[in-house]
């Protein structure tokens, strides 16, 4: 799953920021020595941390249904990743750099979620919005200097981009189709016949009444 959000990232940037023909987009982990062999515009979504969602947990199974509304399979619910890219612009020159940050800022910023079209299909079978945001404020416990630092290069200008993805759960289970034709029951007399043959008598009461 997260090689395919890496591609919808890339279908989104292509389509905006940097256009097939104009520059890479990569997912490399940005090192000095990376660095040294960049000889052509590059967008680099270096994908730093990976952790769920707990806050969209689900319990309990949901039923899948067929296009008759009859339930075929039951799957356990999808759990929810936060996905977070450090996303760089690398070029010859720093006026550049920032031309084509700002590019995919631009680009970026009109979607708060994923382009259905750019989605692989297990996510589109999900039927489920992908969540996106773009140079929000990381969380305390994030530091991009560390990061830096962790890696060995000097601070860059970044947006750092969250994409929160459903990942399926296993296992799947079929469910047995619906009984679609009910039992017949027949209800004989002493005598073998059919009940609803049976003469009928009629209860008298203490009285003598009928």
């Amino acid at each position: 799953m997260i090689h395919e959000i890496d591609e919808a990232l890339r279908r989104v940037l292509r389509g905006g920021a940097l256009p097939e023909g104009t520059g890479e987009v990569v997912f490399e982990t940005p090192t000095r020595d990376w660095a040294a062999r960049r000889n052509t515009p590059t967008l680099n979504a270096y994908l730093y941390d990976i952790r769920e969602d707990v806050d969209r947990r689900e319990r309990g199974a949901y039923a899948e249904r067929d296009a008759r509304g009859v339930v075929v399979r039951r799957r356990q619910p999808p759990r929810w990743f936060r996905l977070s890219y450090l996303l760089t612009a690398w070029t010859a020159r720093t006026e550049d750099e920032h031309r084509l940050l700002s590019g995919a800022l631009a680009c970026l910023l009109p979607h708060e979620f994923l382009p259905v079209e750019t989605l692989p299909p297990v996510l589109k079978d999900l039927e489920v919005l992908v969540p996106m945001t773009v140079a929000v404020p990381p969380a305390e416990s994030r530091s991009l200097a560390d990061i830096w630092s962790a890696l060995g290069g000097d601070l860059k200008p970044s947006l750092d981009v969250v994409i929160t993805t459903p990942f399926p759960v296993t296992p799947v289970y079929d469910v047995a189709p619906p009984v679609t034709e009910g039992a017949a029951v027949s209800v004989r007399g002493r005598d073998g016949t059919p009940a609803d043959s049976q003469p009928r008598m009629l209860r008298r009461t203490r009285n003598g009444g009928k």
